[in-house]
């Protein structure tokens, strides 16, 4: 999503109550373990409730809180505007990445969606992030 701007400072402030919707996606981005990734459709899905627009609206506005580089396009394109930051955390964790074509403009890898994928469901969970 283009349209997404991570807030540096996590989104709503200390007196502002996050909407219910918002809280439970930003409750998956923490479940995710560092190294995987799900994709904006799969955390709708996962919750059973919206879609992948509301999921990246979400994420834009508050998801600075949580590890935001791991809610992602199911194309593994990585975040406009934000991709440098995606690809330190994504190499710091291990983040399975498939590395960029000579031709692609700008020469950034894509994730590797088959393999960094999180179902969020086996017994892998986060345990914190940086």
């Amino acid at each position: 999503m283009s349209e997404v701007s991570l807030p540096d400072d996590g989104g709503a402030g200390p007196c502002e109550a996050l909407p219910e919707f918002a809280e439970r996606v930003l409750e998956v981005a923490e479940l995710i373990p560092p190294g995987r990734v799900m994709t904006y459709g799969d955390v709708a899905e996962w919750l059973e409730q919206k879609g992948p627009r509301q999921v990246g609206r979400v994420m834009a506005l508050y998801g600075g809180a949580v590890p935001w580089w791991r809610v992602v396009r199911a194309d593994g394109v990585l975040l406009p505007g934000h991709e440098l930051r995606a690809l330190a955390h994504y190499r710091a964790e291990g983040t399975p990445l498939k590395e960029a074509a000579r031709a692609s403009e700008g020469h950034l890898p894509r994730l590797d969606m088959r393999r960094a994928r999180w179902d969020g469901h086996s017994g892998e969970r986060a345990h914190g992030h940086t």
